[in-house]
């Protein structure tokens, strides 16, 4: 539920991004609302008397860092400038297989034969679907799409193994202020003039980037991973770009066809078939999870 929870926040990202990057600079939405997320997690931790994480927790804050606070919002942001949102909420299909693989690389995850089986049916359907709506034709909005997953996945995946140490809330908390020396220069230099004259709309548009994408969505979403697996609750990833297509519609407007009707009801259904598939401690261990 708590990762089911953090797709719904997600899911919105992309519409939200698309229909804010027509007033703002890319660079802004991104750095600008990592800013605002780091300021409320400063002073969490601050108020909260939080202890520093170690070295290699730090370390592996970084990596956090540079998944889900950098690289993922700027190449999001960027891509939204020359695809549909419904579009690349698709392509961002691939980041349950990517972050399964980079869970059971880093993790103790060994999922088994049947449970990559239906992750990549999953993942080729979202391809397929991209390759059928384009003809064929990769665009570079495409290529930073697939940058965003990838930078995404392996957020996740350091995140949700880190918070069983130091819990999910401070995971994003100490990812975000590690980050704002990094962010702070970027947001004030691409600053729009005159931001004040923004409409209201683009403003809370902007704030939910902010506080929900940037910071409560991966609370949830790290809390989910730490207390269910990368590995299997990765795989809740594979609703959010029907999620992303849906609120493409209704708030910015954009169709939906019959094609997506269908792939969406496939992908949901590998979905249900993965949630069954065992997944193993490691290569020796009883299943740690059956159902």
């Amino acid at each position: 539920m708590l990762g089911l929870i953090a797709v719904i926040g997600f899911g919105l990202t992309l519409p939200v991004t698309r229909l804010v990057v027509v007033y703002l600079d890319p660079i802004f939405i991104s750095s600008g609302r990592a800013v605002i997320a780091a300021t409320i997690a400063g002073l969490w931790l601050l108020l909260t008397k939080e202890i520093i994480p170690s070295k290699k927790q730090i370390l592996q804050l970084i990596i956090v860092a540079l998944g889900v606070v950098i690289g993922f919002p700027i190449l999001s942001a960027w891509a939204m400038k020359t695809v549909p949102a419904s579009h690349g909420g698709v392509v961002l299909g691939i980041q349950p297989l990517i972050t399964a693989t980079v869970g059971a690389k880093i993790g103790k995850e060994q999922p088994s034969l049947g449970f990559w089986l239906s992750s990549i049916l999953g993942a080729t359907l979202v391809i397929s679907y991209v390759f059928l709506q384009e003809v064929g034709n990769l665009l570079w909005g495409d290529i930073a799409l697939l940058g965003a997953a990838i930078a995404a996945a392996i957020g996740y995946a350091v995140g949700g193994i880190l918070a069983r140490e130091i819990g999910g809330w401070n995971v994003i908390c100490w990812a975000l202020v590690l980050s704002l020396p990094i962010i702070l220069v970027p947001s004030i230099v691409t600053a729009p003039e005159e931001i004040y004259k923004l409409p209201i709309n683009i403003w809370v548009s902007f704030l939910y980037l902010a506080l929900v994408s940037q910071l409560f969505a991966l609370f949830f979403w790290n809390k989910s991973l730490a207390l269910g697996g990368v590995a299997r609750v990765s795989q809740t990833l594979l609703i959010q770009p029907f999620i992303t297509i849906a609120a493409s519609q209704i708030l910015i407007g954009e169709e939906i066809n019959t094609t997506t009707v269908i792939f969406a009801w496939l992908v949901v259904t590998t979905v249900a078939i993965s949630r069954r598939m065992p997944i193993y401690e490691n290569k020796n261990a009883t299943n740690i999870n059956s159902n």
